[in-house]
């Protein structure tokens, strides 16, 4: 029985034996760095990214121009309505500019907010970093808290001046609405 551990060693003293043998060559080792054309193409797709990224936020400044256009191009007619002594028109304009202000305030009408909300549910935060700190309500691109409130504060002014037409109150909280685009408009505005 005492030959057994040496029949048990002969495998290895074999293996051994072949490995040094002149000849005999060992297979390369293998890469263990990532494929750099993986690498490159996970960078693509980085730069990709972080490109759809920067058009949202480019999109929603867009819409949110158009919006602050067209807020100052309603407010012009309430003025003029206002002017005319049109309490009608100045009516309709004011409570059209309280809705205008208000979707600043939202970066958008319904049909954004639905497109956000669908961003949302597919895990895309855009400013999550800010969400997390409180600086922005879920998936909003531009529009911090501050902002939003600060528009839809003057929405609110800009309804009650719809039931006064009063020219002073219209004033007033069409500074709040400059006010607080200012936090948004991009600087060099």
């Amino acid at each position: 029985m005492r030959s057994m551990p040496r029949i048990a060693a002969l495998p290895v003293l074999l293996v051994a034996v072949i490995a040094l043998a002149p000849g005999f060559t060992r297979a390369p080792a293998a890469e263990v760095g990532t494929p750099a054309e993986m690498v490159k193409s996970y960078e693509s797709l980085a730069d990709a990214i972080l490109a759809v990224k920067h058009t949202e936020a480019n999109l929603v400044r867009a819409i949110l121009a158009g919006g602050w256009a067209h807020a100052r191009a309603e407010h012009d007619r309430a003025v003029a309505a206002l002017a005319a002594g049109d309490k009608a028109a100045a009516k309709a304009s004011l409570e059209t500019l309280a809705a205008l202000v208000a979707q600043l305030a939202s970066e958008g009408d319904n049909a954004v907010g639905a497109v956000r909300k669908r961003l949302l549910e597919g895990g895309h935060h855009h400013n999550a970093a800010g969400e997390a700190q409180g600086l922005y309500e879920e998936g909003y691109v531009v529009v911090t808290r501050e902002a939003k409130k600060a528009l839809l504060d003057a929405s609110r002014s800009l309804g009650q001046v719809a039931g006064s037409g009063d020219r002073a109150a219209l004033d007033q909280a069409w500074g709040q609405v400059e006010s607080a685009w200012k936090l948004l408009a991009p600087k060099g505005r």
